[in-house]
């Protein structure tokens, strides 16, 4: 009945059985341990452990017990070729996706830079805007020199009201009580 489902080409994929049940996979723990091989592949610990390795299989298969040697110098030590194509053909694979990982983060940094640096744009332009509507309000705003030299002329012109006053009063005869 499964293999009915499973050819169906109309069913969605979920819906179909299979033999062996898909594990859940992490994928961001799959990149990370690919990140930390790759990490690893890149260091001189790395270069010291695989040139050890080799430099045994070589004194092994050159200069070992003649039975117990398992890869011959006069073939080219064909299985240490083999071993070192297979640690390179999956080290550029795992490099080349931690590369695809630093170039996703490296993606999503930039992206939020952009963004602070239009939110710090936008800051900056209000307040430019800010400051620009304070020296137009200021420039409204009477001094306090402005101020002393009005008060002076009040000042002045109520003395000059009080003298006229005075003088008016001085002058209109008196009545008699």
């Amino acid at each position: 009945m499964w293999c009915d489902v499973a050819d169906r080409l109309d069913t969605p994929k979920e819906a179909r059985r299979t033999l062996l049940p898909r594990a859940h996979r992490d994928q961001d723990a799959v990149g990370r341990a690919t990140e930390g091989i790759a990490r690893f592949l890149g260091t001189p610990r790395f270069l010291i452990w695989l040139t050890v390795f080799c430099a045994i299989w070589l004194a092994w298969n050159s200069w070992g017990p003649v039975d117990l040697r398992f890869d011959k110098a006069e073939n080219g030590f064909t299985a240490l070729t083999l071993m070192l194509s297979l640690q390179a053909s999956y080290a550029a694979p795992l490099i080349l996706l931690a590369q695809n990982r630093q170039d996703d983060r490296d993606r999503v940094t930039a992206e939020q830079d952009r963004q602070r640096a239009e939110r710090n744009l936008a800051d900056t332009e209000y307040l430019a805007r800010e400051m620009a509507a304070l020296r137009l309000a200021l420039s409204e705003v009477a001094t306090r020199d402005f101020v002393r030299s009005e008060l002076r002329a009040l000042l002045e012109g109520l003395e000059e009201q009080r003298a006229a006053d005075a003088e008016a009063d001085e002058s209109r005869p008196r009545e008699s009580a």
